[in-house]
């Protein structure tokens, strides 16, 4: 069972699990599933809001192993003003731990966050005195900022790298290479692609390792550096233009990935502007299916208000 399906990482997640051959798989998110970033046949797609307990024993019911990806996330402007919303995950979280113990399921996999919202903290918390205390097997897989194709990128909920591509998507058809940003372009974050951060939670889930890992990557790249990536990929020789008061986020954010390399012997494979270039393909795709070759409306310098309490593992 995959929870937050619907979202980004989840939909990687349920098409690897797929092609690996297992076809018992139930996939939930609290999303209509026409918002659904990808909905796959062959499994059981299923809406339910996991803020109940009474919605998590149904679906962890069965369940020999649960995926746990759904979170109230985003990038650095959701973050900034939708605090409380990122906080209470922990309910999903706690809900969902409790409901896989009764229904003894054989493995929880917990995604949680480099960056250490409070909520998570409490649900890492949460897991270790579950572990102590009924000796359930689970795993927690730090996630740094994960990008590539079916990431969020336009509403307010989009990271960085996604962001950019579409900012440099309007800069190619507008012929205008004005590129804003947020802060000077120093800060400094660990980028994964969404297929590396898939087999890492695998490995993760499938590993004897009882304290949560970090997933990282050896370099930590400045959003100056993806502006300068971006130009070379689009063929547009962009200029970043600081927007004044915008959320910014930590100047640095991040870890190099020794934690996996260490207890799995595995790291990320996938080259920075390898992974870059095929998300930016897959948002101008996008972009040109919904506007054609016009500009779309322009996302406002800050981030927009966010449904609140959309934890759908975007």
């Amino acid at each position: 069972m995959v929870t937050g399906a619907g979202g980004f990482l989840g939909a990687h997640l349920v098409g690897s699990l797929l092609r690996a051959g297992h076809r018992d798989v139930l996939a939930v998110d609290r999303k209509p599933l026409d918002r659904w970033s990808l909905v796959h046949d062959g499994v059981e797609n299923r809406v339910a809001d996991l803020s109940h307990r009474e919605a998590c024993d149904r679906v962890c019911t069965g369940a020999e192993r649960v995926y746990h990806l759904a979170a109230s996330d985003g990038g650095a402007g959701f973050a900034a003003t939708h605090e409380t919303d990122r906080m209470l995950s922990a309910l999903i979280d706690g809900h969902l731990l409790l409901a896989a113990r009764d229904a003894a399921v054989e493995r929880f996999f917990l995604a949680s966050s480099l960056g250490a919202p409070e909520g998570k903290r409490f649900s890492e918390a949460l897991c270790r005195r579950l572990v102590a205390e009924s000796g359930m097997r689970i795993r927690v897989l730090r996630l740094p900022s994960v990008y590539g194709p079916l990431s969020p990128w336009m509403g307010g909920r989009e990271r960085a790298p996604a962001a950019l591509c579409r900012k440099a998507v309007e800069a190619k058809l507008s012929g205008d290479p004005r590129l804003e940003i947020w802060g000077d372009g120093s800060q400094t974050r660990t980028l994964v692609y969404v297929d590396d951060a898939v087999e890492a939670a695998l490995r993760v889930a499938q590993s004897d390792v009882a304290e949560p890992l970090a997933l990282g990557a050896r370099e930590r790249v400045p959003i100056g550096a993806l502006v300068s990536c971006l130009a070379e990929i689009c063929g547009v020789a962009l200029e970043p233009h600081p927007v004044p008061g915008a959320p910014t986020g930590p100047a640095d954010l991040g870890c190099d990935g020794s934690e996996l390399v260490e207890h799995l012997g595995w790291e990320p494979r996938t080259p920075l502007r390898e992974g870059l270039e095929r998300t930016y393909k897959w948002i101008h795709d996008e972009y040109l299916r919904r506007w054609g070759g016009r500009l779309g409306p322009r996302e406002p310098s800050a981030a927009p208000a966010a449904a609140p309490g959309e934890a759908a593992g975007s």
